[in-house]
């Protein structure tokens, strides 16, 4: 029985062995390749559901607003109202949402200032206006009934007397540009 049992365990821990054999899991340089995916929240609204998706902003009170507002329970508070507004805020910015009279999610609208810019962001900033220095900055994130509407970086950008108003979007494309006239003291 001794033996029957011993040869049991070895052979299950020889099939557990092979069972994490990562070589069909690893690119060319022998390393394991990742592969990133889009987060969406789901939440249910009754015989609807509402679609989210949060902001990979590197800001971390950009993530902290949305993990409050995924994690808030609207309950039954929305009944008996043909709209209903949630407005979540802090110090660097605020997030809107608004749900219809079934309790589905049909806007987000996410305002921040003064937030940590992508990287991409900055190098384009900087290599298309070296010598300029970044001295304000506003996020702008919207979406409508899942569909993200707007991502851009609204950047104040200063050298010397001089001042230039940029959007950038999260890639660091410039879409626009406004030169401030310079005022007199």
């Amino acid at each position: 029985m001794k033996t029957t049992m011993l040869i049991v365990l070895l052979l299950g821990i020889q099939f557990t062995s092979f069972s994490q054999d990562k070589t069909d899991k690893l690119n060319s340089e022998g390393t394991m390749s990742t592969i990133e995916l889009p987060e969406i929240v789901i939440k249910n609204a009754g015989k609807d559901f509402s679609l989210y998706l949060p902001d990979k902003n590197p800001d971390m009170t950009v993530t902290k607003l949305e993990k409050e507002f995924i994690g808030y329970d609207l309950g039954k508070d929305y009944e008996g109202y043909e709209n209903y507004l949630v407005i979540l805020s802090m110090k660097k910015g605020t997030l809107s949402a608004t749900y219809d009279m079934n309790g589905k999610l049909t806007s987000v609208v996410e305002k921040y200032s003064n937030t940590m810019l992508p990287k991409e962001v900055i190098y384009s900033v900087y290599k298309s206006y070296p010598g300029w220095k970044i001295v304000n900055d506003k996020y702008l994130y919207t979406q409508e009934d899942g569909d993200i509407t707007k991502k851009e970086y609204n950047l104040k950008i200063k050298k010397g007397n001089e001042t230039i108003k940029l959007k950038v979007n999260p890639k660091g494309d410039i879409i626009s540009k406004k030169v401030m006239p310079l005022t007199k003291i």
